[in-house]
């Protein structure tokens, strides 16, 4: 045997003897969330107080429900917020990549409907005025108030939405205009809920939407408008009570994570995570403004998640008023 190679493999073999003898580091835990901007404060508030009493790293991005799915659907996240169901597409991915998810409400949410403080012509607003505002007919054409409704002032109409990649674009869209996804696009879109409480801030002529929380931080800004549900119905302010009680209509909504159900089955940290977030929402999700389940929609939540049933509820489209204990109730 050549004397340099002899060496050479005994000093590796020493190296590598030596690096065994060294005391095994355990590697980093870490439990990868993305997905809805509007799901993202509870989500945040329970990651803070979990990372403060264990060794486990939490990530949370806010790339939007639909961009959180498409990495969710690549297995690059173990959570998936989320402010609307999953769709039919997203499943697919999913299922393609063989990844199974676990569907679990977390707490509800009213869509608000703002405008600038200084408007005082518009008290409340029906779903049809809405409708006339947001439908995709509307681009270029509806282009001021009295557009909308005679009574109203020839001022121009400036229009604040999420982006089309947000959860709650696409219950918006559902709720008003009767489709998904169906929306006129000459509007100021972000996925930044910051950005369009700014927008509406900014100018007299302003409308807006996004989650209650943002309002409830801003509403020394900007003004919510009770809504109409439909001709002839009482206008009803956005509050929790009124989410609660499902007057509220047709913009109250439930707000979901998603898990992977094989990191829920086999990453202890992600199930001592879901276990914590469950057990912790209630109060977590009203510190940070939004609206906690009833105490019997929270345990039939954590008895769904206990027993690891895949699947969802919904059948790849978003339904507005739908109940969680019936929803849960049709997952085999």
């Amino acid at each position: 045997m050549n004397n340099t190679f002899s060496k050479s493999f005994g000093i590796a073999a020493l190296v590598v003897a030596a690096f065994s003898a060294l005391p095994v580091q355990a590697a980093e835990k870490i439990i990868r969330i993305d997905g809805s901007s509007t799901v993202y404060p509870i989500t945040e508030a329970v990651a803070e107080d979990f990372q403060a009493s264990t060794k486990t790293k939490v990530t949370v991005g806010i790339s939007g429900t639909g961009g959180g799915f498409k990495k969710f659907c690549r297995g690059e996240t173990d959570i998936s917020q989320a402010s609307r169901p999953i769709l039919k597409k997203e499943m697919d991915a999913c299922k393609e990549a063989g990844i199974q998810y676990i569907e679990l409400p977390v707490a509800y949410d009213g869509l608000t409907v703002v405008v600038n403080k200084s408007n005082d012509f518009v008290k409340s607003i029906s779903v049809d005025e809405l409708k006339k505002m947001w439908a995709p007919a509307a681009q270029g054409k509806v282009k001021t108030w009295n557009q909308v409704n005679p009574a109203w002032p020839n001022t121009p109409l400036k229009l604040f939405g999420a982006g089309s990649d947000s959860g709650t674009f696409d219950y918006f869209t559902e709720a008003i205009v009767g489709k998904a996804k169906s929306s006129r696009g000459d509007y100021t879109a972000s996925e930044d809920d910051n950005v369009l409480v700014q927008g509406v801030q900014s100018d007299k002529g302003a409308l807006g939407y996004f989650g209650y929380a943002y309002y409830e931080e801003n509403q020394d800004k900007l003004r919510a408008l009770p809504i109409v549900a439909k001709k002839g119905a009482t206008a009803v302010e956005p509050s929790v009570e009124n989410v609660k009680n499902g007057t509220y209509q047709p913009l109250s909504r439930p707000m979901f994570i998603y898990v992977n159900a094989t990191s829920g089955a086999f990453k202890p940290e992600v199930k001592a995570f879901v276990d914590y977030y469950l057990a912790n929402a209630p109060k977590l999700v009203a510190e940070v403004k939004y609206i906690p389940l009833p105490a019997n929609e929270y345990a039939a939540v954590t008895k769904h998640w206990k027993a690891l049933k895949p699947g969802t509820g919904f059948d790849g489209v978003a339904e507005v008023g739908v109940k969680i204990e019936e929803l849960l109730a049709r997952i085999k």
